[in-house]
């Protein structure tokens, strides 16, 4: 090795979690190295959050003006310029990459490398002709797309979130593997620009979130004109004259499925090869690092954060949240642990669909005793105003009315969500929901409106109506 580097903490993997370690601990005066072998910003910014946002929005604007009609506006077919889409999203990614850059983190006195990394012992680390000493680690490399043992894939053309942006036109019929919160939202985007889409499950889409909202998105999509295809099994995929041909069964028949382009949205595993992570006595499985409460691996001298984490929830917002965790643990020595207790997560479809905490079947499945609060988008006046009517949400709460979980399908749910993560965060009871003033119109009042319905039964039950026509006898 050329160079010798001590550093009281080496960060590898730059994307969101990774690097708010180390713009953290740079600033709070600990010296710090980054390794990143590829782009600043990781998945998130380069082929994850950041451009699937951007290419819905164009796609969402799209639909908007083929929806004109429903205001009284005629606006006819939408004529989609996908290069200037193309432009739309790299502008996007270009735009937000100098908060991410090697100069950034240069300026706030990070040593960045920009070379693969691999452990060389327990508290080394080499990343090209650099050796580093770290008094702590932190793993942040993220996660990768998995791709499914399907018979003739490996030579047949597909895409991934990691190439499926540098599409240079719209596909004309677009079949997705997966039915997750990235296969959704692709095919919606590209079905909104015009595409066809049909959606590959092999079990029910959007299985985390809440059946019932789910059913809402699902009709959504029906209703564009997705095909959905679920519970089967894919035999095979080959190359076609049209581009790709697929064989798969379902209820004993087999099929076959012709499109012009793949994508797998299958899910994603762990980007942890190449790390020699056996040297430093770190302990991993197939679906990533387990580590403790302090998010600690097997080497306690070196930590896991974000998607690399076995079993944990692979959001940038988590890696976010995990990084202010192990900065108090790497830096003050406080015992910081993770609470995984209050999560939530949007799927940015529309309607957009949000859950945090239980859903009313795990809390069933708990053997929980829970009521279930509903307010639909109908009975709401701003929702209304703006034909965005579609959707509902659902809150489960214990008898007492502590809030167990939310879920939301519908206009600006992953906005509306945060109020029940803060409740359930602060445990603020379903009464100081129900009681607050909210401004109206505006779809936040179907927050209000679904706390109170916890008080409805007692409200305007027969012992209320008693009660108020004996007061009535005094005058």
């Amino acid at each position: 090795m050329d160079n010798d580097l001590k550093v009281d903490i080496c960060v590898i993997g730059g994307g969101s979690g990774g690097l708010s370690v180390a713009a953290g601990a740079a600033q709070m005066g600990a010296k710090t190295a980054l390794i990143e072998k590829g782009a600043m910003g990781g998945d998130c910014l380069n082929t994850g959050c950041i451009p699937s946002k951007a290419l819905l929005a164009a796609a969402h604007a799209a639909d908007e003006i083929r929806r004109a009609s429903r205001f009284g506006i005629t606006a006819g077919k939408p004529a989609v310029d996908f290069a200037a889409v193309r432009r739309h999203v790299d502008g996007t990614i270009a735009a937000i990459a100098p908060h991410d850059s090697v100069e950034r983190f240069e300026g706030l006195g990070v040593t960045v490398i920009q070379a693969p990394a691999r452990f060389t012992g327990q508290r080394t680390v080499e990343a090209g002709d650099t050796r580093i000493t770290a008094r702590r680690c932190v793993i942040a490399t993220g996660s990768q797309p998995m791709i499914p043992p399907i018979p003739g894939l490996a030579e047949t053309p597909y895409h991934t979130n990691e190439t499926i942006f540098g599409l240079e036109e719209i596909p004309e019929h677009l079949v997705i593997i997966g039915g997750g919160p990235i296969g959704i939202e692709m095919a919606q985007a590209f079905r909104h620009l015009g595409a066809r889409v049909t959606i590959l499950e092999m079990f029910s889409v959007l299985p985390k979130d809440d059946p019932e909202l789910v059913a809402v998105l699902r009709a959504r999509l029906v209703a564009d004109g997705i095909k959905i295809v679920e519970s089967l099994k894919i035999v095979s995929v080959e190359r076609s004259p049209s581009g790709i041909s697929l064989a798969m069964i379902k209820e004993g028949i087999e099929t076959r499925i012709e499109g012009s382009h793949l994508l797998i949205a299958a899910g994603r595993r762990p980007a942890i090869d190449g790390l020699d992570l056996e040297k430093a006595g770190v302990y991993y499985k197939g679906n990533g690092i387990p580590v403790d409460a302090r998010l600690r691996t097997s080497n306690r001298k070196i930590f896991a954060i974000g998607d690399v984490v076995a079993g944990g929830y692979q959001f940038t917002h988590v890696a976010g949240y995990q990084a202010g965790v192990v900065l108090r643990n790497a830096l003050f020595r406080l015992p910081a642990r993770a609470d995984r207790r209050v999560v939530p997560w949007v799927t940015y479809t529309a309607p957009e669909l949000s859950q945090v905490g239980l859903t009313e079947g795990q809390a069933r499945a708990k053997g929980l005793k829970y009521r279930v609060l509903r307010s639909a988008f109908a009975d709401n006046d701003r929702a209304r105003a703006e034909r965005r009517a579609e959707g509902m949400i659902k809150v489960i709460v214990s008898p007492r009315g502590r809030v167990l979980g939310a879920g939301i399908v519908g206009p600006g749910a992953g906005d509306l969500i945060q109020t029940w993560v803060v409740a359930m965060d602060r445990k603020i009871s379903i009464g100081c929901l129900a009681g607050v003033i909210v401004p109206y119109p505006t779809l936040g009042e179907i927050n209000k409106r679904a706390a109170g319905e916890f008080f409805t039964q007692t409200l305007f039950g027969e012992r209320t109506k008693k009660v108020v026509r004996f007061l009535g006898l005094f005058g």
